[in-house]
């Protein structure tokens, strides 16, 4: 049986078109507020990326740090988090979810008590920044026996034959990082060589789907949209904390802002 991140892919696939992600932290700026940008900007996305707020998101560039600082400011604790999910899953178009975040999280909550209470709040997915292949090997096995797609990351200082294990073990959707940069940074490199660099994990296994992440904008999606499919964070985290800023509704904003960057890829 295929899995619901599989299906996304596979529906987006069959529309000619890749398959748009986005990241936002849960909790920012409010519980409230953050599952309202979630049901709200569904209506144009494919997967959601849902951040963990960690107070050291070392992977992370300014726009997702503020973004976690804001929902921790807030309070959030990881509970709040399931049960943004759990309330999101819920929801009438409500669409695959994955929890990115630090392992760090998950060590102290429990391994096996944390992938548990992922399946029980309706999680599809885990990218766990900091914790690499082959490192994770007996945490992915345990995602795949709870019917959890564990996210493996490549990026472009990847060999090839740690790439081709790393394939190999991967489950539904590989994350392919564009640049070696923080999250949000100036996109550093031309489309035409993340589309090279793509395309080569691409000929190792067609079959797997694979995302590409980092310094994705309004201005750089439509020139990536071969990929099969494409995330879109930190813009959406700047929009949050600036639509606070001039005392806005950041759920309309974002609503608008997600409409726009579906537009430029389909």
């Amino acid at each position: 049986m295929k899995s619901q991140i599989s299906l996304a892919f596979q529906k987006c696939k069959k529309e000619n078109r890749p398959a748009l992600l986005t990241y936002t932290v849960a909790g920012d700026n409010t519980k409230k507020k953050s599952l309202e940008i979630l049901k709200s900007i569904s209506e144009h996305v494919d997967i959601l990326e849902i951040g963990m707020p960690f107070n050291a998101p070392t992977a992370d560039g300014s726009q997702i740090q503020n973004s976690s600082y804001r929902a921790l400011k807030n309070g959030i604790k990881l509970k709040d988090v399931f049960q943004i999910v759990k309330n999101y899953k819920k929801s009438k178009n409500a669409k695959p979810c994955i929890l990115m975040g630090y392992y760090q999280m998950v060590y102290r909550y429990g391994e096996r008590k944390f992938v548990k209470k992922c399946k029980q709040v309706g999680v599809n997915g885990l990218i766990i920044v900091d914790l690499p292949f082959p490192d994770n090997k007996e945490f992915s096995k345990l995602c795949k026996k709870n019917s959890i797609t564990f996210v493996q990351l490549l990026s472009p200082t990847t060999s090839r034959e740690r790439m081709k294990k790393i394939i190999a073990s991967s489950h539904d959707m590989i994350y392919y990082i564009s640049m070696l940069s923080t999250t949000g940074g100036k996109l550093k490199v031309s489309p035409k060589i993340i589309l090279k660099n793509y395309n080569k994990i691409k000929r190792i296994n067609k079959t797997k789907n694979l995302a590409i992440g980092f310094g994705i904008t309004k201005k750089t999606i439509a020139s990536l949209k071969k990929a099969d499919g494409l995330v879109v964070g930190s813009a959406l985290c700047k929009a949050i904390g600036q639509a606070i800023k001039k005392r806005q509704n950041p759920v309309t904003n974002l609503n608008k802002m997600v409409k726009g960057l579906k537009n430029k890829v389909l």
